[in-house]
């Protein structure tokens, strides 16, 4: 089971109780890079396609309409399929 835990097409109350609308944005154009989570980011997928792999575990494809929790301390490799942009918050 991975460690990355997604919730597909959360609804508009849970997205405005989160405040997802005032999060910052982040793009990213079709890529391969790790990211080393200091901290546990939030993240709600606008647009693109990423498949996100958790160092020893099976990858995960996360889409549009995703709501994605990254543990804090989680080591990644992300490919970036189609070109992305999320809102991120971090706790």
């Amino acid at each position: 089971m991975s460690s990355i835990v997604i919730e597909h097409n959360p609804s508009e109350e849970k997205l405005k109780e989160l405040g997802v609308a005032r999060w910052p944005t982040w793009e990213k154009e079709i890529s391969k890079f790790p990211i080393d989570f200091e901290g546990t980011e939030t993240a709600y997928v606008l647009e693109g396609e990423i498949i996100v792999t958790p160092k020893g575990e099976e990858p995960v494809r996360i889409v549009p309409g995703d709501l994605v929790v990254f543990p804090d301390g989680l080591s990644t490799d992300w490919e970036v399929v189609k070109p992305l942009r999320k809102h991120y918050s971090y706790d």
